[in-house]
């Protein structure tokens, strides 16, 4: 089964997680980054991440809502969009019956997953959340968010006279394959479960293959 299932399979057995799903379904503003399908690949990847140290019902939860405001990401306040979630979700959270412990722990994972944040979890939960996420910026499914999201900011695939950037300086605001090497490529070292490392690991090299076979179908060294 697929994480994205397995997070299915929670949903449809609790309703309050249900109505969370409905929720994000609603409020989608068509990036398909951060979209419900997104959130539920996150979720599956939590419980998966947490391995039995967080509460799975938690652990979907906090996916689902943990981009529950979509800051853009050239916005001026993209460093407080995992605030802004988790505010939010605070909100929705307890409008759906959780226990106010239970707010507090997926508000806190919410607000520390962000990576242009820069936190460090502050338990398992966190931990978690922190590294599905990060897995969606890695392999095919990567691959499509880094191309997609440039695309929404008007980037370039690549420079085209040195798409590796080896006589200029990185920009991934203007080329989406300078964002491999500005952020993706080293986010596996970044994770922090036996299981969220093992799988970047794979997706990482997923990544390294693209950028092989884009040199030789450009003909450039990379």
């Amino acid at each position: 089964m697929s994480a994205r299932d397995e997070a299915l399979a929670w949903i449809t057995a609790d309703a309050a997680l249900g109505a969370l799903a409905e929720h994000v379904r609603a409020e989608a503003d068509g990036d398909p980054g951060h979209d419900l399908e997104h959130c539920l690949r996150v979720a599956g990847w939590t419980v998966r991440c947490a391995a039995g140290r967080a509460a799975p019902r938690e652990c979907v939860a906090a996916a689902l809502l943990h981009d529950v405001v979509n800051v853009p990401k050239d916005h001026p306040e993209r460093a407080r969009a995992s605030a802004r979630s988790a505010e939010r979700a605070r909100v929705l959270l307890a409008a759906h019956g959780f226990a106010p412990e239970a707010v507090a722990r997926i508000a806190a994972a919410i607000e520390d997953h962000s990576f242009s944040r820069g936190a460090v979890p502050r338990d398992a939960l966190g931990d978690a959340l922190q590294d599905a996420d990060r897995l969606e910026a890695l392999g095919a499914l990567g691959l499509c968010r880094t191309i997609s999201t440039g695309t929404r900011m008007g980037a370039a695939y690549f420079h085209p006279e040195d798409p590796f950037a080896k006589a200029r300086a990185l920009d991934d605001t203007r080329y989406g394959v300078d964002h491999f090497f500005t952020k993706l490529l080293g986010l596996a070292a970044t994770l922090r479960t036996e299981v969220g490392r093992a799988e970047a690991r794979r997706r990482a090299g997923f990544l390294e293959a693209f950028l092989d076979q884009l040199a030789e179908e450009l003909g450039r060294a990379r």
